[in-house]
């Protein structure tokens, strides 16, 4: 099997293109620029990307990564603008160009921020929940899916769509980077009472085992998974665990969840308050059941292989 993995340069792409040239796939890995050894540079995705020299190595299957994740700045409206021209507009445009050349499947990475921000207790995110999305990146998303589900039945070509949670490994950056070197740091924490809520995340070897999974298993075509490490923490456990990983004790302290969010809501970061009491959780069976898949990697041995860039 010949598979196009859009996005091959990032976080996810390079831990993909690596896993799947271990288990004998051959890959045309694309890339924005800078075009080295077998990548193939295809300029920035979008509505006008030409994808005809990627497409010309005939791939079995394409795996689109390729997204655009932050919008530095902008208001609501010319974020939601420039998350529609890449995620929207440039994967419709991948996908007719793929159809046509004959492409059987496409392989989507989603977000679980189609489903929602926050879950709430008993009631885990489904992956056939009516799609509730809150901002531009979720709802760039979501608009996706729902047009390359339409290709899908004009053209023929199977579309698979995963929708992750974060996903933490080697290399990973952003909040959870910054979560970890505060860790490393010492640095207190007021989250020792943030025991109450749970957050699904994914581990990047599982997310990739699952990307390679759906590239051929009969059962995925044209249906949507969720994926997550089986293993839901909260906030203060994951701190913990991750101290653990890291040969540490994590520095928490008290400070009553009433408190943080009246804090939180005084200096207007009330999204980040959600983001480490709230919860967000994921319901996987129709992942196990559907694909007979199983998380391979454990949430410790998940934080144990993320933090090893961290602490060197």
């Amino acid at each position: 099997m010949k598979v196009l993995v859009t996005g091959a340069s990032g976080f996810i792409g390079r831990r993909l293109c690596g896993t799947l040239a271990s288990r004998g796939f051959e890959m045309v890995p694309t890339v924005r620029g800078g075009a080295v050894g077998v990548e193939v540079a295809v300029g920035n995705v979008g509505p006008e990307t030409d994808w005809h020299f990627a497409l010309l190595k005939q791939p079995d299957v394409v795996v689109h990564l390729a997204a655009l994740v932050h919008v530095i700045r902008g208001d609501v409206v010319d974020s939601l603008k420039s998350y529609r021209a890449v995620n929207v507009e440039g994967s419709l445009n991948l996908a007719r160009q793929a159809a046509a050349r004959g492409v059987r499947r496409l392989v989507y990475l989603s977000s679980i921020k189609v489903n929602g921000e926050t879950s709430v207790a008993d009631r885990l995110f489904q992956a056939d929940d009516t799609p509730a999305p809150e901002d531009p990146y979720g709802i760039s998303k979501h608009e996706a899916e729902q047009l390359l589900r339409q290709i899908a039945t004009e053209t023929g070509m199977e579309v698979v769509i995963i929708r992750p949670p974060l996903v933490y490994g080697p290399g990973v950056k952003a909040n959870f980077e910054s979560m970890m070197r505060w860790l490393v740091g010492g640095v207190p924490l007021p989250l020792a009472a943030v025991t109450n809520n749970r957050r699904s995340l994914v581990a990047l070897d599982n997310l990739v085992d699952l990307i390679i999974t759906c590239l051929k298993h009969p059962a995925a075509a044209n249906e949507t998974f969720l994926v997550s490490d089986g293993e839901d923490l909260s906030t203060a456990d994951l701190l913990r665990r991750a101290g653990v990983a890291l040969g540490i004790s994590a520095r928490l302290f008290y400070v009553p969840t009433a408190l943080l969010k009246l804090g939180a809501t005084m200096v207007h970061r009330q999204r980040m308050y959600q983001r480490l009491c709230g919860s967000l959780q994921l319901d996987i069976a129709k992942t196990r059941d559907l694909l007979n898949w199983h998380p391979p990697v454990s949430v410790d041995e998940g934080l144990r292989r993320a933090v090893q860039t961290i602490i060197r």
